[in-house]
């Protein structure tokens, strides 16, 4: 096959790293050069994914493909190797979806022009390597390579408390990303052989104790950047004061990474220690809908509004990841995906507003839709997207949690009651704020000193071709599911055959845990060591 000849992965990573070198050297005065070099690349690397997962993928397995393996650093043990599966295929499309677009979006840049699309290339090509990479240091050096450029991208070209918002960025999720890199050493030095491959890791016999305590530290690392509550206080800044573009893929792409690596690591890798870990999951996203839904209500920033409606959102791919079903499973990928279609495309169009307005407090604003009526539109169909409206992405992938764990036989019905209970009031608070925030924005009584110091201009071809690039899928998928969900519903169906077989018949369940006899047990030493945990 071409796949085993050609080394696509490799070259999806690189080639954005690598296409970022020329630009400090391109001849170009005004930038008009670099932007089009960079739109250039960027859609590229797009196509090229396309072409590659239609013509070498196979949609019917679940297992590894594009797999290569090379020698990097053979003396630490550390070894280029990539591969992609139903699990990272969706997200990777995602991640040039919304990359390719946020660069296109950065077509107002004026400062540092160079720099800033070097910075976004770069970017580009660690998102990747996250979804990619099969070797545990190699992700965890795509992960941190990933940082730097967020970073410098909020610093340098965000809003007046730009260093304060980079500068809690980078602390939060760099001293998280401490706990990939401890547990990574642990379970590859644990037992017999060494390795870093993540396959390799899956298979290792650990014992309940080291199980439990790696799945929490993984649960700390990926939950600071999810994020999950209360570890989630650096995303609001991290919004309120990026550039629109940058605040794209921050919500659009690295969240999900976080969403991604708790399946990777911790479900894959972990399933015994998510038998104990699962009620937390699904507890914490009940909480953190309900906590971001109403602090929602409470902010005047637009993108802090925004931030707080993403996090309400991911709470319901913790729910997913909790449920033990399929289509619990399946819906919280589907929520990752369609959240990071519709939060790209409002973030998006809150800065469209912010360039007209130079304001993101939703007091000043107000009147903007005689204005700005294509904007209002397509803020209106972005927020109709994020409130669940049927026909909507949003609603199919809330829909599919709901039911993925309310069919659960692995909960108790009282413990299932409460958390749909309270998941359904963070749906009904949604359309609250989401409709607050409209009327707020684009009715109501016209701020006449906005509107004689700025000119309010309506979106541009470039503005609405944008939003409709976002908008067109979440429809789409809204209407047909299937668009999205056979990407990876072999996976999805795999992953939770797997959790499911390291459920244990105890004696006595935590809490809430109800395994019927159908379910599949894990007899022997373990099942001993765990009842006695539990009693």
């Amino acid at each position: 096959m071409m796949s085993m000849q050609f080394p696509w992965l490799t070259v999806l990573i690189a080639f954005p790293l690598l296409a970022a070198l020329p630009i400090p050297f391109l001849p170009d005065k005004y930038g008009k050069t670099v932007r089009s070099y960079t739109l250039a690349v960027a859609l590229t690397e797009f196509a090229a994914m396309i072409y590659a997962f239609w013509q070498q993928y196979d949609f019917s397995s679940p297992d590894f493909q594009l797999v290569e393996t090379y020698a990097w650093v053979p003396q630490i043990g550390l070894n280029w190797s990539v591969a992609v599966d139903g699990l990272s295929v969706p997200l990777v499309i995602l991640s040039g979806l919304v990359t390719t677009l946020a660069i296109f979006a950065s077509w107002k840049i004026k400062h540092k022009v160079r720099l800033f699309y070097v910075l976004m290339l770069a970017l580009y090509s660690a998102q990747i390597g996250v979804f990619v990479a099969q070797d545990v240091l190699l992700f965890f050096f795509m992960w941190e390579l990933e940082l730097v450029p967020v970073y410098l991208l909020i610093a340098t070209w965000g809003g007046q408390r730009r260093l304060y918002a980079a500068t809690k960025f980078i602390l939060y999720t760099a001293i998280a990303s401490i706990f990939i890199l401890v547990a990574a050493l642990a379970m590859a030095f644990y037992g017999d052989t060494f390795t870093f491959n993540m396959q390799e890791l899956g298979l290792k016999d650990y014992s309940l104790s080291f199980e439990l305590l790696m799945y929490a530290a993984l649960l700390v690392a990926f939950g600071v950047k999810l994020p999950i509550f209360p570890l989630h206080t650096w995303l609001p800044d991290a919004h309120s004061e990026a550039p629109a573009p940058v605040s794209m893929i921050l919500a659009g792409v690295l969240l999900k990474m976080a969403g991604y690596a708790l399946i990777r690591f911790n479900i894959e890798m972990l399933p015994n220690a998510h038998v104990y870990f699962a009620p937390a999951l699904a507890v914490l996203g009940a909480v953190g809908i309900i906590y971001a839904s109403l602090t929602a209500f409470a902010q005047v920033n637009l993108k802090r509004h925004l931030a707080y409606s993403s996090i309400a959102h991911m709470g319901f791919v913790l729910i997913g990841i909790a449920a033990y079903t399929d289509l619990g499973m399946s819906g919280a990928v589907l929520q990752m995906v369609s959240h990071g279609l519709i939060a790209a495309s409002l973030f998006f169009l809150s800065g469209v507003a912010y360039d007209r307005t130079h304001t993101l407090m939703m007091d000043r604003m107000g009147g903007m839709a005689k204005q700005m009526p294509t904007v209002f539109a397509l803020f209106t169909a972005g927020s109709m997207a994020s409130l669940a409206l049927p026909g909507m992405s949003g609603f199919v992938g809330e829909l599919a949690v709901f039911l993925g764990f309310a069919t659960s036989d692995v909960y108790s019905t009282t413990f299932k009651a409460v958390i749909i209970l309270l998941s359904a009031v963070g749906v009904i608070l949604s359309p609250i704020y989401l409709l607050s925030m409209l009327r707020t924005v684009f009715y109501g009584q016209e701020n006449k000193e906005l509107a004689s110091s700025y000119k309010l201009t309506d979106a541009n071809p470039r503005e609405a071709f944008i939003a409709l690039c976002l908008l067109i899928p979440i429809i789409g998928i809204g209407f047909y599911p299937k668009l999205a969900t056979q990407t990876y519903d072999v996976k999805t169906v795999a992953v939770t055959a797997e959790v499911r077989n390291s459920l244990p018949v105890v004696a006595a369940q935590p809490f809430h845990l109800n395994l019927p006899l159908s379910t599949p047990t894990v007899l022997g030493a373990e099942t001993k060591e765990l009842s006695g945990v539990v009693k």
